[in-house]
């Protein structure tokens, strides 16, 4: 999570919180955790109060107050393409096999989506990401690590060296729409061709980009900021990794059209601690930028000014939130903002704010670069545009694509991902991770499309597509999503905080085989106010697995309450 080697942005500390989880993390880095001294030290220089960074500090779970407990701690995600890789009964193994060991020597425990789903199941040794190994090679690293020798450099996973959003035929000409936007100064014209492009935000919500931008360029407040989402911390997301490592330069092109169109100087790219890689990646493209004069004081010769920064992630997905984001960078605990009024109003510490997400500032570069009719000539059956999706679970070819819009989610899985593993047939998938639900083998054929899944139920989101199998116990995984929110809950608000415990009780309850009177009348009570009375989208999406489980999958669900069967053999062990 370092930031060495950033850039030579202008450095500009107006606000005392500013370079706050860098201090931390250098502390970290050093001593192995974060003393109370060390937080009394950080407030008096900073002019912070002692609470305000034991706050920051003690609400991320990358940041510990607590030096390690054991010599190699070994953390194991368990979350849904994980889930269905393995990685419970390959954690099992591997603590039968080093179960000799003192808790001195060795620690497992689950942590939440390592972002690595292509390459599940994935785990981390002493913070070394672990991702497409098998268990023999898990397990000489774990004895590496118990000898004390260094872990070997993991590699990223391949990806093409070009794709069709790329307007730019070889490197010579990269940042070349900007280059022609300050010199035109037609930045009116560039929120338009983005509107006839009909660019939506690509993180999930599907918002039109032309309308957040416009609003933050006719706000008269100054300073203004461009802020870019790259956490993408829910199970199942990984396309922005794909897009970071192959075209950073229509990311960074993307951010400062942004900024220089709506009036900002400022910008931030807000990256996940886990995507080493991706942020080496974006940093090398950043210096490069400055060297070239494409980023700080006067742009590509012009009178304007930008500076991007990336800002990495203490860690939690309640960052992937946009409110909750921007408190993170300010220094504070990652907690949504009640709403309204909104980021573009009132973004980062209350100012206008551009907040788009890294496939959205990628696309508004092709767009301006290749134009606004050839976007909407790449979308099939009626859609429009390109998606990048990312698929993993039960396929044989798990992955990030570039792909048309329209496709048909049973197109990515046989095209795309290979078909379903081991041959076996297709029971359900989640077209957007946890947040979408889970939809039957029976829908495959819906198109990648915002109305097509909206009126379905569901929604494009990040196109995060997890694949179930023949055999998959679907109340497993409601259960797998469900608990991955409440253990991602901030805890800010009642309804998310309580109603995510009490979905995960009744959850374990069922898969157990303890189903009571009324569960079902209870359900729809507790999902009703979560849905109505939660600050953000966590809590308000937290019942969807199970709603949709119960809706697409009754047979399976009446299977485990009248007859006490599993398809999957994964229930009725006891404790889950």
């Amino acid at each position: 999570m370092s930031n060495a080697g950033a850039s030579p942005f202008r450095v500009i500390t107006e606000h005392k919180a500013d370079g706050l989880f860098r201090e931390l993390e250098h502390i970290q880095e050093q001593t192995g955790w974060i003393s109370a001294q060390d937080m009394e030290r950080i407030a008096e220089r900073r002019g912070m109060s002692v609470r305000e960074v034991n706050a920051a500090v003690t609400f991320f779970p990358h940041l510990r107050t607590k030096p390690h407990t054991s010599k190699v701690e070994v953390v194991i995600c368990d979350d849904m393409s994980c889930h269905l890789r393995g990685s419970a009964v390959l954690t099992d193994r591997l603590m039968r096999r080093f179960g000799l060991s003192s808790a001195g020597d060795l620690t497992f425990r689950n942590v939440s989506c390592l972002g690595r789903c292509d390459q599940a199941p994935v785990f981390a040794v002493n913070e070394h990401i672990c991702q497409g190994v098998d268990e023999y090679t898990i397990v000489s690293l774990i004895r590496q690590a118990m000898e004390g020798r260094p872990m070997p450099h993991m590699t990223e996973a391949k990806y093409p060296a070009m794709m069709e959003s790329d307007p730019y035929s070889n490197a010579a000409q990269h940042y070349g729409v900007v280059r022609s936007i300050i010199q035109k100064r037609n930045f009116d014209e560039v929120i338009a061709t983005l509107k006839s492009g009909e660019l939506r935000g690509m993180g999930g919500a599907g918002f039109p980009t032309s309308i957040k931008w416009d609003l933050v360029k006719k706000q008269t407040r100054t300073p203004k900021y461009v802020v870019c989402n790259a956490d993408e911390s829910e199970p199942g997301t990984f396309k922005d990794r794909l897009i970071m490592h192959t075209l950073p330069h229509l990311l960074i092109e993307g951010v400062i059209i942004a900024g220089i169109c709506v009036g900002a100087e400022k910008g931030y790219l807000y990256i996940r601690h886990e995507y080493e890689g991706p942020r080496e990646e974006l940093q090398r493209e950043i210096d490069r930028c400055y060297s070239s004069g494409y980023l700080g004081e006067k742009i590509f010769g012009s009178d304007l000014n930008f500076d991007l920064e990336v800002f990495v992630s203490p860690g939690g997905y309640i960052c992937g939130e946009a409110s909750a984001l921007l408190e993170a960078i300010e220094g504070k605990r990652a907690e949504p903002r009640d709403k309204p009024p909104g980021t573009g109003t009132h973004g980062l510490w209350h100012l206008p704010t551009v907040l788009n997400n890294v496939e959205t500032f990628t696309f508004a570069t092709t767009i301006l670069g290749r134009g606004p009719e050839w976007f909407h000539q790449q979308g099939v059956n009626g859609a429009v545009g390109l998606k990048f999706v990312a698929i993993s679970g039960h396929v044989n070819q798990p992955g990030a694509f570039e792909v048309p819009m329209g496709i048909t989610y049973r197109e990515l899985i046989d095209k795309y991902a290979g078909g379903v593993l081991d041959g076996k047939k297709l029971l359900g998938f989640a077209p957007s991770g946890p947040s979408s639900g889970y939809l039957p083998a029976s829908m495959a054929d819906l198109p990648v499309e915002w109305k097509a899944l909206s009126n379905a139920g569901s929604m494009v989101g990040s196109a995060a597509i997890i694949v179930c199998a023949e055999g998959t116990c679907m109340l497993d995984m409601a259960m797998n999503s469900v608990r991955f929110f409440r253990n991602e809950s901030c805890g800010k608000c009642v309804p998310c905080r309580v109603g995510t415990q009490k979905l995960t009780d009744m959850l374990v309850r069922w898969m157990q085989g303890e189903h009571r009177d009324g569960d079902e009348v209870t359900l729809r009570e507790l999902s009703h106010t979560m849905k109505a009375a939660s600050i953000c989208g966590l809590g308000q999406i937290a019942p969807v697995p199970i709603e949709s489980v119960m809706k697409h999958f009754p047979d399976q669900i009446a299977a485990h309450i009248e007859r006490r069967q599993c398809v999957g053999g994964v229930c009725f062990r006891g404790e889950v």
